[in-house]
């Protein structure tokens, strides 16, 4: 009777599992269908996702790839138990650049288990009516079997009563060594697809969630009915809690800590006990978490984070791949809703920061104020106080804390690593500092330069590429225009209720990492919100879906971008003049400028004095080229040494996409600027020296 109730639940279990699962695959499916409808009725949407590997405007009969924890279409929930256990890094990203043999999907991390998903289903479609046909055979014949087995196993239980004898303990050896290399065997066999992406998406979560639920439900049920069926096993548990409560293992009730511990074993150790592991609740969700540290260490490269703090109490953090005894280094300052993860995020071959470091260069990655974290020295300061600054803080608090702080640590190293140096840095400044600067990255390093230069204050750079600069924005689209007089019109109340514009909550950056990665398991639905996030930018053919799966927005942390900061665009735009922060009263602005009106940097191009390399994206719809030209003219006219180029590219295609034609060029301006031979330097402090004594006699 026991083996009938059990062989009944394990029917249900596997018929509600496979109902549920198809079910949600079913509007998986019908989401993906509308989504690739709807595109097809979309205009421009050929070129917003040109050049995106992966999106596949084509409808298509077939369903979504099965999950990763799902094998050959079947269920499988205790080997993905068991996989989760010995394999716990999900953090490494190795995208597979792959199609499939009918080039109707695009290459995903499980493109080779995919295709072999895929392979079984036809397989199993053709052995469909046979598997009807055999269960209905198998219920005829249920009676017979049971008279049969009656008897059978009466027989069984004799001869194993009469053939019963203890077992060596050699052969206790032999079978735990024989089931061990088959479990052994299992891994190595699944090992090759460990080397994906094993990040889930929603779907999955989902897909995973009800199967555990239905798991729990049905070993409940099945226990109930085990003690039902054998009273006298029900009898002695109840006995045992009332005759021995402290028998029961200590803290195995104890739901206070997030924390779990797993017993493991190691091949190889000269102890094979099985030790605790412990896992955090978080590193469970599954999600991609790493920091720009983590990524710069996994790829071999040094690494070093310096803190920096502003002025006014901000806490910055100033990252590092450091050569020390470098005569040359670069800046690399990020722009809006972006941190240093994106001069990384391309790897060895397509990263600025790697191709610097390459190059012999002592590289720094500077990180603007307005991380969800908050980072201050006043630990009780408020939000609405935190996220009070604009675009003028960023130039004249932000960059000047980091780059001064570059200035300290290079002339201390510099002292150390070359002898008469004391001399050297009294006299002039031992290396040469270019900076590289990415769209409001841009903007506040030319705010750094031209208010350095009219306080009389050495900004220490001696060369500027700025890719796709702020400061002119008068050039836009609908949307943008919308939303200027929104933020002009709108401010006082806004201002109030809006400090900063984030993702607020744990759950919801962990739900947009997650559907970042099902947008790229179902291209359709991808295609889709790609679309539309271009129109919202202008038509801006950017990777902006690609961009949301990066690390850099993570469940702990992401890029913010406070009120004041975007009022300021806003000011720019409808003023069409790169100028400082308005504070709307004549008073403050005369205390803070020593005039009514902000000061109009493009009107002050003139104190610029390094090169200045301007470049620009024909495809760029949020600093379309003609706004970067104007940066050009002007400069042009003050006299500044200025160059201008232009290269096929989207708004985030100079940072976040793999451009060797880009690389080249900014690694060809950077090599422009040759830091000074020692022997050179002495010889021009020494002129330098003379021509002082005789200003002097």
């Amino acid at each position: 009777m026991q083996r009938i109730v059990d062989n009944a639940l394990a029917v249900t279990k596997e018929s509600v599992k496979t109902l549920t699962y198809e079910w949600l695959n079913n509007i998986a499916r019908f989401i993906n269908g509308a989504s690739a409808l709807l595109l097809t009725i979309l205009p421009g949407k050929a070129n917003i996702l040109e050049g995106l590997h992966g999106w596949e405007l084509r409808p298509t009969f077939r369903g979504p790839r099965f999950p990763r924890w799902m094998h050959n279409g079947v269920s499988s929930f205790n080997q993905f138990i068991h996989e989760l256990s010995v394999d716990s890094d999900t953090s490494s990203l190795d995208y597979s650049s792959g199609e499939d043999s009918d080039g109707m999907y695009p290459a995903s991390p499980s493109s080779h288990s995919s295709r072999l998903s895929w392979a079984s289903i036809s397989a199993n479609y053709e052995s469909h009516w046979t598997d009807w046909i055999t269960s209905i055979l198998w219920w005829l014949l249920l009676p017979a079997r049971i008279m049969l087995w009656i008897p059978l196993y009466m027989l069984q239980l004799l001869y194993r009563r009469s053939s019963r004898t203890p077992m060596s303990p050699g052969r206790n050896r032999h079978s735990s060594r024989t089931g061990f290399s088959k479990t052994n065997s299992a891994k190595e066999h699944h090992v090759p697809n460990r080397t994906t992406d094993r990040r889930r998406g929603v779907i999955e979560d989902l897909h995973l969630a009800i199967e555990i639920f239905i798991e729990t439900i049905f070993d409940f049920f099945h226990k109930a009915a085990h003690l039902i069926l054998s009273p006298s096993e029900a009898c002695r548990i109840v006995f045992s809690w009332f005759s021995s409560p402290s028998s029961s293992p200590k803290g195995a009730y104890d739901d206070d800590s997030d924390d779990e511990t797993v017993q493991t074993a190691t091949l190889g150790e000269s102890n094979p006990s099985p030790t605790e592991r412990t896992t955090s609740l978080y590193n469970s969700m599954n999600t991609d978490t790493r920091t720009c540290k983590d990524v710069i260490t996994e790829l071999g490269y040094p690494y070093e984070a310096i803190h920096v703090i502003t002025s006014d109490g901000y806490v910055l953090l100033l990252e590092r791949i450091p050569r020390r005894d470098a005569r040359k280094a670069v800046y690399l300052q990020h722009g809006v809703l972006d941190s240093s993860m994106g001069w990384v995020s391309n790897g060895v071959v397509g990263s600025p920061a790697f191709a610097a470091y390459d190059q012999g260069y002592d590289v720094f990655l500077g990180n603007f104020r307005g991380l969800v974290s908050r980072e201050h020295v006043d630990k009780n300061i408020s939000s609405r106080e935190y996220w009070r600054y604009s675009i003028n803080e960023h130039g004249i608090e932000d960059i000047p804390a980091m780059i001064e702080k570059i200035h300290e640590i290079k002339t201390a190293e510099l002292k150390l690593c070359q002898s008469n140096a004391d001399e050297e840095v009294n006299e002039e400044q031992p290396y040469k500092l270019c900076a590289i600067c990415h769209s409001l990255g841009g903007a506040g390093i030319l705010m750094y330069v031209i208010t350095r230069r009219i306080e009389e204050k050495p900004h220490r750079l001696s060369r500027l590429i700025l890719l796709s600069p702020a400061g002119f924005h008068d050039d836009s689209n609908f949307v943008f225009m919308l939303i200027e007089y929104i933020f002009l019109f709108f401010s006082p109340i806004l201002a109030r209720l809006v400090p900063a514009f984030y993702i607020p909550t744990r759950f919801f950056r962990m739900l947009l990492n997650k559907l970042a990665r099902d947008f790229h398991n179902y291209p359709a639905v991808g295609g889709l919100v790609q679309t539309l996030m271009s129109y919202v930018v202008g038509g801006d053919s950017s990777d902006w879906v690609g961009v949301l799966g990066l690390p850099h927005y993570n469940m702990n942390d992401m890029p913010a971008v406070s009120f004041r900061v975007a009022q300021h665009l806003a000011q720019m735009k409808h003023s069409g003049r790169f100028r400082m922060f308005d504070y709307g009263s004549p008073s403050t602005n005369m205390e803070i400028y020593g005039s009514p009106e902000p000061l109009d940097l493009g009107e002050y191009y003139g104190f610029i004095d390094v090169p200045v390399d301007l470049v620009a994206g024909r495809k760029d719809r949020v600093i379309r080229p003609s706004m970067v030209r104007r940066h050009y003219r002007l400069m042009n006219e003050a006299g500044v040494d200025v160059s201008y180029n232009e290269f096929e590219y989207a708004h985030l295609d100079f940072t976040f996409s793999h451009r060797e034609e880009l690389l080249a060029y900014v690694m060809s301006r950077l090599l422009l600027v040759e830091p000074m031979p020692v022997g050179k330097r002495q010889s021009s402090q020494k002129g330098m020296k003379l021509k002082k004594k005789k200003e002097g006699l």
